[in-house]
């Protein structure tokens, strides 16, 4: 019985910090679904229960080890690839990005100043209240708090002197919350606002609500209704107000991608230089890292130690560092490449204008940043290739090249395989060597979104959603899933080709 007690005892901490931490896992869901994300409000919904269920019940015990990892799945990996699936159905972009209501309230926020009525004002205290005074004019309003949540109106009167006292301005602008919530009534009848942290003026609204999906123009009476289509309040004549909303359009990007020229004609040549971007840098890194490695193995090669050092520097900088300063080299007009071609030939390659150039440039700084990883894997293969086998191949008259690729280079590649897809992966979406080096360009003619000849996918997507393309969060969601499908498809047929190579007879699996 005295056990018993004693584990029970010892069992309420454990539910207590259970609890509390899947209460406050309730509450930031909650949080997250009242402002407007319910998906991530359901999945932390449902971490709150697994874990309640895992961690305060012994039934589940066995799965205590496996669910940090589970969750931490969910959370970083599956919910941003179904958010991102999700926003390819949707309009969201920079016209796009609040929902209804509140893209409504910003339109009604609109409003034009009469410049004539504009005064500048002061703040005047007494006690626990406020006065405004407009000085050009020597109006003094009555008594108002500026603290309230509720609007206020003052009736201005003519007075013979400014008050003693007047807040400085950065007292002042502590006030502007109450300050935008008041009316002063001029002794002419007319009504001023506050127009700005230094004036009153004859302020009125641009559009007024007719009802929740029907705003007026008051200038001239058009008309605007919500269009939940397309997420904007149109008029009959087609004119739309922004800010628009996030509405689910379906399929509409995939068409626009299918269908549209503009953006069909440089995705496709996007991707065809996507495919040969990442094959040549694996194939050039593979082919580079593989020699010198080879002549590092070289038994009769002095200062081995140095070049080594020397040759893997390209891996120890940040490639960042390396890409910046690689984008100095290759200056079109002070870099010292193209100082030093103009001293021994006489020309100056434009590597930032001329696509092909631009490519080749790309591919020459990717295999120096690469080929050190290559070279130090190739340096460890090599050494488990048998010599018997190279000693045996020379005794038969065998020449050195010969021996290397009928003997070292097949017993090397099947071990290599993996590296190469994963190095092949890597460079399908090496989106920041793109990015710092040439930004994409030079750009592409005739296309309605921004591309560039340098452009791999992923930048290209990048470029589409937060630079210079409008921030079309929708449009860049649909090609996201569109390149996960390709990459997908490419890495499953990679990895069936290699499952054949390493299982066939004489493979890496025998």
């Amino acid at each position: 019985m005295d056990a018993i007690s004693g584990t029970t005892n010892r069992s309420w901490p454990r539910l207590a910090l259970v609890i509390g931490f899947a209460v406050l896992l309730l509450y930031v869901a909650f949080v997250f679904y009242s402002i407007g994300q319910p998906l991530l409000a359901v999945m932390l919904l449902g971490l709150a229960v697994g874990f309640v269920l895992v961690f305060g019940s012994g039934r589940f015990y066995a799965y205590r080890f496996i669910f940090p990892g589970i969750a931490g799945m969910l959370l970083f990996i599956l919910f941003p690839v179904i958010y991102t699936v999700y926003l390819g159905f949707t309009n969201y972009g920079s016209f796009n990005l609040l929902n209804f209501d509140r893209a409504k309230a910003v339109t009604l926020q609109a409003q034009s100043i009469d410049k004539s009525t504009e005064r500048g004002f002061s703040v005047a205290p007494e006690g626990s209240k406020y006065r405004i005074y407009l000085p050009e004019e020597g109006l003094l309003s009555d008594p108002v708090t500026l603290l309230g949540e509720a609007p206020e109106q003052a009736t201005l009167t003519a007075v013979a002197a400014p008050p003693p006292e007047l807040l400085e301005t950065r007292d002042a602008i502590k006030l502007r919350a109450g300050l935008k919530r008041l009316e002063l009534l001029r002794p002419d009848g007319l009504i001023l606002r506050n127009a700005g942290l230094r004036t009153f003026a004859e302020v009125t609204p641009d559009y007024i609500t007719l009802d929740r999906t029907t705003l007026q123009r008051l200038a001239d009476g058009e008309i605007f209704t919500a269009n939940q289509s397309v997420g904007f309040f149109e008029s009959a004549a087609g004119e739309r107000l922004t800010p628009g909303w996030r509405v689910r359009i379906g399929f509409e990007n995939y068409e626009r991608i299918l269908t549209s020229k503009g953006v069909r004609a440089p995705l496709i040549g996007i991707f065809i230089w996507t495919v040969v971007f990442a094959v040549l840098s694996v194939v050039l890194t593979f082919a580079l890292g593989l020699v010198l490695a080879s002549v590092l193995q070289w038994p009769h090669l002095r200062f081995k130690p140095v070049y080594r050092v020397l040759l893997i520097l390209p891996y120890a900088v940040p490639s960042f560092i390396s890409i910046l300063v690689f984008r100095g080299l290759f200056n079109q007009n002070f870099g010292e490449i193209n100082l030093i071609l103009e001293g021994l030939f006489g020309i100056r390659p434009e590597w930032f204008t001329n696509s092909f150039l631009a490519r080749t440039m790309i591919l020459i700084v990717n295999v120096w940043l690469g080929y050190p990883y290559m070279m130090l894997l190739a340096m460890g293969f090599l050494q488990s290739v048998p010599e018997d086998h190279k000693k045996a191949a020379a005794l038969e008259g065998a020449s050195m090249l010969r021996v290397f690729f009928t003997i070292t280079l097949p017993q090397i590649v099947p071990p290599f395989l993996p590296l190469l897809i994963a190095s092949f992966a890597f460079n399908f979406n090496n989106m920041v060597l793109i990015l710092l080096l040439t930004r994409g360009g030079p750009d592409r003619p005739g296309t309605t979104i921004p591309a560039g000849e340098t452009d791999i996918l992923a930048s290209f997507t990048y470029r589409i959603a937060f630079m210079d393309s409008g921030t079309q969060f929708g449009l860049a969601g649909a090609i996201t899933f569109l390149i996960f499908v390709i990459v997908g498809v490419i890495a499953y047929f990679n990895f069936v080709a290699l499952r054949r190579m390493v299982d066939k007879p004489g493979g890496a699996g025998t």
